[in-house]
């Protein structure tokens, strides 16, 4: 019986789990304040309770937020993220589109400025168009392509050298068993020539 029962309540517990307060932040009510911890993108919490209406993230080192991370707070009034050193590539295009969602009273973009690349900084996020975004993207992809291309170029400089290496080596072998050869047979040359000379005498005697 008490184990049916423990059973019927677990579900109940973990609920309650979800509605606590998340690491590194404080709460109070349905309040969340996580600012000013030096959160980064990969320390900060992976949800957060669905009845939370006001939401502090400011002053942290985000540049990024996980996708999905705010769409199932409904109830949400409040959000402040300025102060955080935000990247304005291909990783805010969740945060782009959660801030068009919103509706203007709530005034979640305010202060949300991109930090990089160059050509962005100081922008709103909310305000990027669709083009400066692909544009951020494939400045990042090029980046990226550049570098394989390095990596690339300095492996085949590497193949080229230890093939030049190899083929040194195979020549000096050749060259070396060329030499055994030729002193071997010039050994044995000369080992027949002197029995040859060895056994001339006892011909000779023999007639």
């Amino acid at each position: 019986m008490r184990r049916l029962l423990f059973l019927c309540l677990l579900p109940l517990f973990r609920g309650q789990r979800s509605f606590q307060c998340p690491h590194l932040c404080s709460c109070r009510g349905s309040e969340v304040n996580c600012s000013g911890r030096s959160l980064t993108s990969s320390s900060l919490p992976t949800g957060f309770p669905p009845a939370t209406t006001s939401l502090r993230l400011h002053d942290n080192r985000l540049t990024t937020l996980p996708n999905g991370l705010l769409d199932h707070l409904t109830s949400l009034r409040s959000v402040s993220l300025q102060g955080n050193p935000w990247e304005c590539d291909c990783g805010v295009l969740y945060l782009r589109s959660w801030l068009l969602r919103q509706p203007a009273g709530l005034q979640s973009h305010l202060g949300v400025n991109c930090s990089s690349p160059p050509g962005l900084r100081g922008r709103l996020v909310a305000y990027l168009t669709e083009k400066e975004v692909l544009e951020s993207c494939q400045y990042w992809y090029c980046d990226l392509a550049l570098a394989s291309q390095v990596c690339l170029f300095v492996f085949v400089l590497v193949q080229a050298a230890l093939l030049a290496v190899l083929i040194v080596f195979l020549r000096r072998f050749e060259k070396l068993s060329r030499e055994a050869r030729r002193t071997t047979e010039e050994s044995f040359t000369a080992g027949e020539s002197q029995r040859e000379n060895e056994y001339s005498p006892l011909k000779d005697s023999s007639f």
